[in-house]
This record gives structure tokens, C-alpha cells and sequence, in this order.
């Protein structure tokens, strides 16, 4: 369920913050790393796709298609928009997770998203 201000938000730094007040804690960046890395008892991390450098193009687990990169800094196209970031989220949470991520989980992974240059 999106939060008033998560409507709202078009920026990396305003989903963070929007995803940190729903989560009562700021995003972690260590925890972020290692979230995205995981496999979570699946087949899948975020990273399988994504790729371990979320700066560079990754590319799709299963279908080989090129994935435009992650973080912010290499692609300012990323977390501007608050349908595709929850379409997203949603997606892939639910191929990693077998779930929907938490507040808590995507603030951790967009402060260490955040933080890559």
C-alpha cells in the first residue's frame, strides 16, 4: 500500500525518505549490500539480474535481455517514477523474496544504491 507522500515522491532521495518514515528507521546502506546480494533461500538475489556492480548494465537471469543500470548515479532515470519503482519493487521482491519487500528492505537498498558513484 503507497503512503500519501510516496505519490509524491520523484526522486531517489524522496523514495528513500518516504520508504525510511514508513519503515519508522532510516535505509542502512550495509544492510542494502547485503540484502541485495542475498539469495534469501531462493534461486534469485537482486544481484543475479542487476548485477554485483548495480553501476554497470546487468542482464536478466533467465532471458538474457541487458538491464539498464540500477544505481542512480550511472542512470538518473531510476527512482523518478512512483508507478514503475512500485511495479518494480513488487516484481522483483516477489521473484527474490517469494514476497513483497518491506519498507525497511527497500529504504536499506536505496540508501546503498544512493551511495554508489
Amino acid at each position: 500500500m503507497l503512503a500519501t507522500g510516496l505519490a509524491l515522491a520523484d526522486t531517489p532521495q524522496s523514495f528513500l525518505a518516504d520508504y525510511a518514515q514508513q519503515a519508522g528507521a532510516p535505509g542502512n546502506a550495509t544492510r542494502g549490500q547485503q540484502f541485495f546480494t542475498s539469495r534469501h533461500g531462493g534461486q534469485w538475489s537482486c544481484a543475479s539480474c542487476h548485477g554485483q556492480q548495480p553501476t554497470q548494465d546487468g542482464r536478466h537471469a533467465s532471458t538474457g535481455k541487458v538491464i539498464a543500470p540500477l544505481a542512480p548515479a550511472a542512470n538518473p532515470q531510476r527512482f523518478t517514477d512512483s508507478r514503475k519503482v512500485e511495479k518494480w519493487f513488487r516484481r522483483n521482491c516477489g521473484d527474490v523474496l517469494d514476497r513483497e519487500c518491506s519498507a525497511q528492505e527497500k529504504a536499506d537498498v536505496l540508501a546503498w544504491l544512493n551511495a554508489l558513484r
